[in-house]
């Protein structure tokens, strides 16, 4: 599940995504993709993470640091040309609480309230390994 922000991704502008879960007895690791390029003018990306349970509206809020260069700046991401895919583990292993709808949305939380370089922005489930 991927949303587009177009290299102008605005502090009001919460990115959410809905996950149906049908099989809450397999644990989950549930990853942030995150695409930029060389717009991007930082090493790193600070997200505000809430993620709700849809069924009894319980909601838990994170703050999250990723690194998105080394301190070279070189990209850790990967792809061709300009744009660079990275994904970051937000949950390993998890467990969701029972079947139904959840609902993972994120904020930038850097210094700009318009944040360049940034493409897109995703969640990935997939069920761990044992």
């Amino acid at each position: 599940m991927m949303n587009s922000v177009n290299s102008k991704w605005s502090k009001k502008s919460e990115q959410k995504f809905n996950l149906e879960i049908s099989d809450p007895q397999n644990p989950k690791n549930i990853i942030f993709v995150v695409r930029n390029n060389n717009d991007f003018p930082y090493s790193n990306i600070r997200f505000i993470v809430n993620f709700t349970d849809l069924q009894t509206r319980k909601k838990e809020t994170d703050t999250l640091n990723y690194v998105l260069a080394k301190p070279n700046g070189e990209w850790l991401g990967t792809g061709f040309g300009d744009t660079k895919e990275t994904f970051f583990q937000y949950k390993l292993n998890y467990k969701f609480p029972k079947k139904g709808k959840y609902e993972i949305g994120i904020i930038q939380a850097m210094r700009n309230d318009i944040l360049p370089g940034i493409e897109d922005i995703g969640v990935k489930i997939e069920t761990a390994k044992p």
